[in-house]
């Protein structure tokens, strides 16, 4: 071999792929070690962020002893004499006297010195007015702290913060959060072969990806501007080195679609090499998403940027976004590496070699088994719409019917859940 030729097939030399479970594994670290500056929000503004420090409670729950009904909070043996009222957020007087009783509403403070309370649906009065009536001989009011101590953490850091997060937030005396906030995404089209609109003709195809990729992204929880999906860019290198670094002025990710080979018209390698960015991850053991990539670019102030290279073909790209994407922004959020379902294979799935097979599959949540779909070549959609996620075949074995399987669910709107 020339030296001519040896150097171009250096050049063009790539790394073993990596493993599907460890290149996982390290996307997720890469994204944790760069995980987003914690903030302050106010209640109001903090649904859709991640909270960056355990929930603690700042009194106990609840605060003081509180009416579980409506009623009559006593003292003592009955008939009992009225001597007042109490409404939810007054501040009652003690009862001192055996014998008496005050009505008391639900949520009010239970004053001092009751010794029972008696629901209003199981009372009478005598012909003197006085309150008659046998109180159940559990309490009808919730102690202090019968919830939680002052103190304790409620939930841990990493939690999303949903509607119900922030009425727990609000119950425990809380008006500001510190969390961190949705990562931003860009993405970039790469392909002159590709039409926005219209039917696929004469040698060009739609992008399926542009208006599709974006939607995937948001429902991982970032946040997607129109003006942060361009493309397609043209297929030159000056084109895609000018589109990364507008992308990454603002974006935390930039997800590109096709150029993950080294075909002649592949510019994302030469475009990352020109940007000074380092591998993650170039290649990954699985199929279909063979030719996926992520990339790192770190500022000088330390501040870390990532690119996701998508693959060209849609399910492939879909199958990149499940493997690196996802456990990349659970890091970037500092919440937990997605733990995987288990599901029970209803028909056989063939596995990949040493490569682990995602194979789409349709999830039967009463019966808890996975069937695989139809339509599933690596430039399909059409299985995809009709599939829950992918069950996950590792490397050397086949899907046999009833193995358990782990699956991978694709992400879902905010508030549904897969299981």
């Amino acid at each position: 071999m020339s030296t001519e030729t040896a150097s171009a097939a250096e050049q063009v030399a790539v790394p073993p792929p990596a493993g599907w479970e460890e290149a996982r594994s390290r996307v997720y670290a890469v994204g944790l070690a760069a995980a987003l500056p914690a903030v302050s929000r106010p209640l109001a503004d903090a649904d859709g962020h991640t909270l960056a420090e355990p929930l603690a409670t700042r009194t106990d729950l609840p605060a003081f002893p509180t009416s579980s009904v409506d009623g009559w909070a006593v003292r003592g043996g009955g008939p009992w004499r009225t001597v007042g009222r109490v409404l939810a957020g007054g501040n009652p007087s003690p009862l001192a006297e055996d014998g008496t009783t005050v009505e008391i509403a639900t949520g009010a403070m239970v004053p001092e010195g009751v010794t029972a309370i008696l629901r209003i649906e199981e009372s009478t009065r005598t012909a003197d007015g006085r309150v008659a009536g046998t109180p159940r001989p559990s309490p009808e009011w919730r102690r202090p702290g019968e919830e939680a101590y002052a103190g304790e953490e409620l939930l841990p850091a990493g939690t999303p913060v949903d509607p119900a997060v922030i009425g727990l937030a609000a119950s425990c005396g809380h008006d500001v959060l510190r969390v961190r906030r949705p990562p931003r995404a860009a993405l970039l089209v790469f392909g002159d072969e590709l039409l926005t609109s219209g039917p696929p003709a004469d040698g060009r195809v739609r992008d399926a990806l542009g208006p599709a990729v974006p939607a995937w992204l948001r429902r991982y929880g970032c946040q997607v501007r129109p003006a942060d999906v361009v493309g397609p860019v043209a297929d030159t290198l000056p084109a895609h080195v000018a589109a990364l670094r507008v992308a990454l002025a603002t974006a935390d990710l930039v997800c590109t679609t096709g150029g993950t080979m080294r075909g002649p018209v592949d510019h994302l390698h030469p475009a990352l090499e020109a940007l000074g960015a380092d591998y993650v991850v170039n290649t990954v053991a699985v199929r279909p998403g063979f030719p996926m990539l992520l990339a790192r670019l770190t500022d000088p102030d330390g501040r870390a940027r990532f690119i996701a290279g998508l693959p060209g073909n849609p399910q492939s790209a879909i199958v990149a976004l499940v493997s690196l994407v996802a456990p990349l922004l659970a890091g970037l959020w500092g919440r937990p590496m997605p733990a995987l379902p288990h599901a029970t294979l209803a028909e056989p799935v063939r596995g990949r070699g040493d490569h682990t097979h995602l194979a789409l599959v349709r999830l039967d949540r009463a019966a808890g088994t996975a069937h695989p779909v139809r339509h599933v070549g690596s430039a399909m959609l059409r299985g995809l719409a009709g599939a829950d996620g992918f069950a996950v075949i590792r490397p050397g074995t086949t899907g046999e019917p009833g193995a358990r399987v782990p699956v991978v669910p694709l992400p879902l709107l905010p508030g549904e859940r897969a299981w």
